[in-house]
Parts: structure tokens; C-alpha cells; sequence
């Protein structure tokens, strides 16, 4: 567990395009790139306002952004994802930004395990930090 706390650790302090813990996202252009994730995601608020229309095969992702990874009830999340969230993953921008280029890759990295796995298989190769600062916007 402490090899992975210090993974997340390292993993979020790697990225210079975030160096003030905030994204370098645009929110406007991530509302495009959203349509990519909608086929799976929606934003509802927490009082069931629909914020963006989604599907519902994928978590809320409303107030994702300072939320513990694999926790939001209700979701059958991979068993990985719940592990590196009960390890203490808590996805703030950075995180998020590296998470949707190969989430896979992500756990496996943030897990020291070679054969973790998540249910997204959606990769999102540029953009991330885009999608970022437009999930914070809509949580706000």
C-alpha cells in the first residue's frame, strides 16, 4: 500500500503542465470533448439535476474531482480501480488527466500490477487535461 501511495504521489507531481495542482485545461474545450465520454457518463448533480446527458453504463461524474477512485454507490467498478481507491487514490485534475489517456496503463502503474484492469476501455489519447477543467466546472 505505501508503494502505491507514493506512486500516486510521484504520478501527480510528475506533470509540469499542472505544477499549481490545477489544470492547464480548457473547460470550453473540454464540454467538446465530452461528447466522446457521454456514450457511457453523465453529470448529474447531487440533487438529480441532469447537468450533461449520458449514458449510465459508467459512473456520475459529477464531483469527481476530489473523490476517492471506485467509490460512487450504486457502480460496479473493476476490483483494481476499488483497490487503488481504498489504497488512497483520490482523483484531483492531474490524476483525471492521466487516468483517461490508458486507464489500464494508469491502474497498472498506480498498482505495481502488471495484470490490473478497468472496465474503461475508452482512451483519450490528448484532451485530458481539457476534460479535467470541464468536470471541475460542472461540479461547482
Amino acid at each position: 500500500m505505501i508503494r502505491t501511495l507514493v506512486a500516486i504521489a510521484a504520478l501527480s507531481l510528475s506533470a509540469p503542465a499542472f505544477a499549481d495542482g490545477h489544470s492547464a485545461g480548457d473547460a470550453e474545450a473540454g464540454a467538446k470533448l465530452f461528447k466522446k465520454c457521454k456514450s457511457c457518463h453523465m453529470i448529474a448533480s447531487d440533487d438529480g439535476e441532469v447537468l450533461a446527458k449520458g449514458g449510465k453504463s459508467g459512473p456520475n461524474l459529477y464531483g469527481m474531482i476530489g473523490r476517492a477512485a471506485g467509490s460512487v454507490g450504486g457502480f460496479k467498478y473493476s476490483k483494481d480501480l476499488v483497490a487503488a481507491g481504498e489504497a488512497g487514490l483520490v482523483w484531483d485534475e492531474v490524476l483525471l488527466a492521466e487516468w483517461v489517456k490508458d486507464p489500464k496503463a494508469f491502474l497498472r502503474n498506480i498498482l505495481d500490477d502488471p495484470k490490473a484492469k478497468s472496465k474503461m476501455s475508452f482512451k483519450l489519447k490528448k484532451g485530458g487535461d481539457d476534460i479535467s477543467a470541464y468536470l471541475v466546472s460542472m461540479s461547482q
